[in-house]
């Protein structure tokens, strides 16, 4: 299968990035981030709101290839303050309530932005055509 990318309307042109790949009928989500797509800020209100946006862009970056979060067998977690692990934890239970995913949860010292805390990329089979 050839390699098909796909990227949100309106988004930046000037990052050499795709919103998600999908290849050899696997989908690859870049890292999502808490930031408010109509406004282009990071979300205010701590680590349980931040990650709560990032899921629901995750959601919709996942829809451009016709997947959802249901689709989901891989997440990598990335965010800058460890005492926030089980609030993280909190929010993801509720994205992905029955088995759990293949994870894996890095702590780092900053992201792309020093406002945000988290950013979230995730693996999917792609939907058969």
């Amino acid at each position: 299968m050839r390699r098909a990318t796909f990227q949100h309307e309106g988004a930046r042109r000037d990052a050499p990035l795709s919103a998600v790949v999908r290849e050899d009928g696997v989908l690859y989500a870049s890292g999502q981030v808490p930031v408010d797509p109509q406004i282009r800020q990071v979300v205010d209100g701590g680590i349980e709101v931040e990650t709560w946006q990032t899921r629901e862009y995750l959601k919709s970056t996942l829809t451009l290839a016709c997947a959802s979060l249901a689709d989901v067998v891989k997440v990598n977690t990335f965010f800058t303050d460890m005492t926030s692990f089980s609030a993280i934890n909190g929010v993801s239970r509720e994205y992905f309530p029955s088995e759990p995913l293949a994870r894996t949860t890095v702590g780092t010292t900053g992201l792309a932005n020093p406002a945000m805390q988290i950013e979230i990329e995730v693996i999917a089979p792609a939907p058969e055509s």
